[in-house]
């Protein structure tokens, strides 16, 4: 899931199947299972969306330990990194603090319980 602007058209790409990576202000990713989709989803996205400046990258992670979110802010495109992390485990509320999400609380009721 990503959230873009009210107008999106503007910042479709040429095929229109996406937003051009400037327009996304937040992606949310819930991790899929097996080694290489958690690859994918954990490092090689997080590299693409700092790069491209995305300002709030959120993991929702089934498969890290007993369950995390890691809120990462303030990319680095040059370095292709974000300066901020935060990482909990499920049941430990996090908020989103930029954005058009600014204020929204993952909390139990969206990760469920830590697991275990």
């Amino acid at each position: 899931m990503c959230v873009a602007p009210g107008d999106a058209e503007e910042f479709l790409t040429e095929d229109g199947l996406g937003f051009v990576a400037s327009a996304v202000r937040l992606v949310v990713e819930v991790v899929s299972p097996g080694h290489e989709n958690q690859q994918r989803d954990r490092a090689r996205k997080r590299r693409a969306y700092a790069g491209a400046g995305i300002p709030v990258y959120v993991l929702i992670d089934d498969h890290d330990q007993r369950g995390t979110v890691t809120l990462l802010t303030s990319p680095s495109p040059d370095e292709q990194t974000y300066a901020a992390e935060t990482r909990v485990p499920y049941g430990t509320e996090v908020e989103i603090p930029e954005g058009p999400a600014k204020g929204f609380a993952i909390t139990e009721e969206i990760t469920g319980p830590r697991q275990g």
